[in-house]
């Protein structure tokens, strides 16, 4: 397999859909393979014609299994420590993109599945699936975002629950806590995915992004200060022409023809 078939990259409408593709790795992040998808996420942060994205894996059994262990075995202590530099790096461009993310988790998400997945806005998981931050186990702790991200999103007490015991949760409890957004049936984690991509899509592209900005550039602000943070991104779109078309499109009862200008 070539290295660009790492991660696959496909076009659907406005949706751009990026895949894990090493399933017989259960679609583990080897350096090849993330160096692969840091090649796509540049690419996607800067095309106007992309509003929505959604991170998958291939297959049936695994989102991703995390950080390559077969090939972790034959690093060195500062390759390890490159490698770390990289997966961090990598999950900080996916939480950066303009556009709204949607994990799709297909299987299992450890380690730094789970973490890629926690870099995305929105996870909708397969009824079968696990998903866990597990790096404990392994004496090792959670270094990409694992740590960080996990606790703003369910809070301090269950994310030391799930990271000291090493905890698989299964997708009844992840959307019990807040994890993920959505259950899937078994097998129609694309479906769901397709469906809530196709919900963002119907909205303002540009307004997508001044909410996620607003939201994630306040986050940890002070009330004031994240107040004024959201002022600024509303008036990012003041002047745009999808708010005039969305007040005309009301007017008019029909459907917005958003353009993302």
């Amino acid at each position: 397999m070539s290295d660009s078939d790492l991660v696959l990259c496909e076009r659907r409408g406005r949706a751009c859909w990026l895949t894990l593709n090493r399933p017989d790795a259960a679609n583990a992040l080897s350096l090849p393979a993330l160096k692969r998808l840091r090649v796509l996420l540049a690419e996607v942060a800067t095309d106007g014609e992309i509003w929505a994205v959604v991170i998958t894996g291939a297959g049936a059994k695994a989102f991703c299994a995390g950080a390559d262990l077969k090939e972790r075995r034959g690093f060195n202590e500062a390759q390890v420590k490159d490698f770390v530099a990289t997966i961090r790096a990598t999950m900080d461009e996916v939480a950066a993109l303009p556009q709204p993310v949607i994990a799709a988790l297909n299987g299992h998400a450890f380690g730094g599945g789970c973490e890629l997945a926690l870099a995305c806005d929105l996870r909708v998981i397969d009824a079968r699936a696990q998903i866990g931050l597990t790096e404990t186990s392994l004496a090792i702790i959670p270094g990409a975002g694992g740590c960080a991200r996990l606790p703003r999103l369910v809070g301090a007490a269950k994310a030391k629950e799930m990271i000291l015991l090493a905890r698989r949760m299964t997708a009844t409890e992840a959307y019990a806590c807040g994890l993920v957004n959505e259950i899937s049936d078994e097998g129609a984690v694309v479906a769901a995915a397709e469906r809530m991509a196709a919900a963002l899509l119907r909205n303002g592209p540009l307004a997508l992004r001044a909410a996620k900005a607003a939201v994630d550039g306040g986050l940890d602000l002070p009330m004031a200060q994240a107040l004024q943070h959201e002022a600024a991104c509303y008036r990012r779109i003041i002047p745009t022409e999808d708010r005039l078309e969305a007040l005309q499109a009301f007017a008019e009862k029909r459907a917005p023809d958003f353009q993302g200008r």
